[in-house]
């Protein structure tokens, strides 16, 4: 296998070179044949006017690399010793081939083909001016035109290659930009399903530790809350497993509404956080991304306050305007520091923010002068 992936690779950058060794060996034999059966009268013999052909021939092998150089050589060698035979062909399709100035190409050509005008031997003895004329112009500017057409289209087949190579460059970009943002919308969908509502309940499981002595009734009260939270975050789990097997046409349709709002923020009442709400606006009907976002936002902020500020005072503020939504939650100084010693990976507000922005809203977050915080948004609702 080793073997033939050398030869594979060894070939093309030596199949040019064979091509033109193995061109310059055949006309060589040819020129130099057909010039030593065919001879004329010129001022150096037969023998070498046909070695003249055959060193002529030999030059091919530069065709690729030096294209003008060879062409000026050919025709002043053609002029000078009368070695000039098929090889010549060659060299003026190399010329329109391979120089990189179509100026130059029509210089060197018309200068051959001035010089074909004065050839012995190029036609007959008693041809006529214009037979060597037309003799002339087809010997030189067929094989430039043939040149330059096949020089043209391998300009093009290699730039076709390059943009494609290029387009591929950039749809691998792609892919892997979209994979980033991908993994990003999968991780902020697992911290919204996971961590949120699992920080709530072991806010809940504490709660059920310290009562279940003392007040049975509340503890079953606990035990229930978490059970349903539990129920709710495997759904939503199983929401996010169902996006990743088949696409985001999985989600829910309808939005989150005041109810569902509301219940989360019982939940969280129900874990000892005294939260108060207030809604102002009438409720209507949201579109599902828009009211996803109004309940992951309460919820972002909800399990915050458990983590970092223990029991403080929460104020949940909803505006529901007519061209917006905006969603307020403050809460005030912790008195002691939390005891559930919840972890924090930091991303919560961070996608959040991505959420909002996603939709043409803004998201503030920070500190309050009392040490408090606050999380203020506003989402824009599209016309109807």
């Amino acid at each position: 296998m080793r073997r033939g992936g050398r030869r594979a690779a060894w070939w093309p950058s030596r199949r040019s070179a064979v091509l033109d060794v193995s061109l310059a060996a055949g006309f060589a034999v040819l020129d130099a044949a057909f010039l030593y059966l065919a001879y004329r009268h010129f001022w150096f013999p037969r023998e070498v006017v046909a070695a003249s052909g055959a060193v002529g021939a030999l030059a091919l092998v530069v065709r690729r690399r030096h294209p003008v150089g060879l062409a000026v050589f050919n025709v002043v060698f053609v002029a000078v010793t009368g070695g000039g035979g098929f090889a010549a062909l060659v060299v003026l399709y190399s010329l329109g081939a391979y120089a990189a100035s179509r100026r130059t190409v029509l210089a060197v050509a018309a200068f051959g083909y001035a010089v074909a005008l004065g050839l012995p031997g190029a036609t007959d003895q008693d041809s006529s001016f214009l037979a060597k004329s037309i003799f002339a112009l087809a010997f030189t500017v067929l094989p430039v035109v043939l040149g330059l057409y096949m020089g043209a289209r391998k300009q093009l087949v290699a730039s076709l290659q390059e943009r494609a190579a290029r387009l591929e460059r950039e749809q691998g970009l792609l892919t892997e930009r979209a994979r980033a943002e991908e993994r990003t919308r999968i991780a902020r969908e697992m911290h919204d399903v996971v961590a949120n509502r699992v920080s709530v309940m072991v806010v809940h499981a504490g709660a059920l530790k310290a009562t279940v002595a003392r007040d049975p009734a509340r503890a079953a009260e606990t035990a229930a809350v978490i059970g349903d939270m539990g129920r709710q975050a495997l759904e939503e789990l199983r929401q996010v497993i169902g996006v990743l097997r088949q696409g985001e046409e999985t989600l829910p349709a309808e939005a989150p509404t005041l109810a569902d709002v509301h219940e989360l923020i019982g939940q969280s009442r129900a874990a000892g956080l005294r939260v108060d709400v207030e809604v102002t606006g009438e409720e209507s009907p949201m579109p599902a991304a828009v009211g996803r976002t109004v309940y992951r936002i309460v919820q972002e902020a909800l399990t915050n306050v458990h983590k970092h500020a223990g029991d403080a005072d929460t104020r949940v503020g909803l505006g529901l305007l007519p061209g917006a939504v905006e969603i307020e939650i403050t809460n005030r100084p912790p008195a002691a520091a939390p005891r559930h010693g919840l972890p924090s990976g930091g991303n919560g507000l961070v996608g959040l923010r991505e959420r909002v922005t996603a939709l043409g809203g803004r998201l503030e977050a920070g500190p309050t002068p009392p040490g408090g915080y606050t999380v203020r948004a506003r989402l824009p609702l599209p016309a109807s």
